[in-house]
């Protein structure tokens, strides 16, 4: 085994008991916690595979922005213990149902068409580097980004007018 495959399997180990750990906790400040692990696991993964931007942009997005944003509704609306489970009782079932289905998939896909599947390729020197991403942005997709960027402009001002008539009322 070489140190890479190692490495690996410790950063799949962790992330898939972190995974499972924010599955079966009953806390929900905890549950944000191990998913907020499992958020930065695979940024290592990222960093592994040599994509920094997408590793800092997992980092920067979800592990902060979105799991502050967790954290904060858990907080204001006190919901640190999960419900009790009686009210669904049909989705322990199905979701051990589609599993299994999830599983025999994958086990047919691997037996027929294992020897089939594509290898990875050496990505070329530079590829998916800030700089390359930065030029691609503001060089040759600078018209999507811009409406993208007015899109959230636009709805970031729809929120906060939304919240100030709710107030008035």
């Amino acid at each position: 085994m070489t140190p890479d495959l190692i490495f690996f399997f410790i950063l799949a180990f962790v992330a898939v008991v972190a995974a499972i750990a924010m599955l079966f906790t009953r806390n929900s400040i905890y549950a944000a916690l191990f998913l907020i692990l499992n958020f930065s696991m695979i940024a290592v993964f990222y960093l592994v595979l040599e994509a920094p931007f997408i590793a800092m942009a997992q980092i920067t997005v979800y592990a902060g922005a979105i799991m502050v944003l967790f954290l904060f509704v858990i907080m204001l609306l006190g919901g640190q213990q999960s419900q009790s489970r009686g009210a669904m009782r049909w989705q322990l079932p199905m979701a051990i149902f589609l599993g299994l289905v999830l599983l025999v998939e994958l086990a047919f896909l691997v037996i027929t068409k294992g020897s089939s599947l594509p290898g990875f390729g050496q990505s070329p020197a530079g590829f998916g580097t800030p700089e390359q991403i930065g030029d691609y942005l503001f060089n040759q997709y600078l018209l999507p980004f811009e409406i993208t960027s007015v899109l959230l402009l636009a709805a970031m001002v729809g929120a906060i007018v939304l919240t100030l008539r709710e107030k008035k009322k």
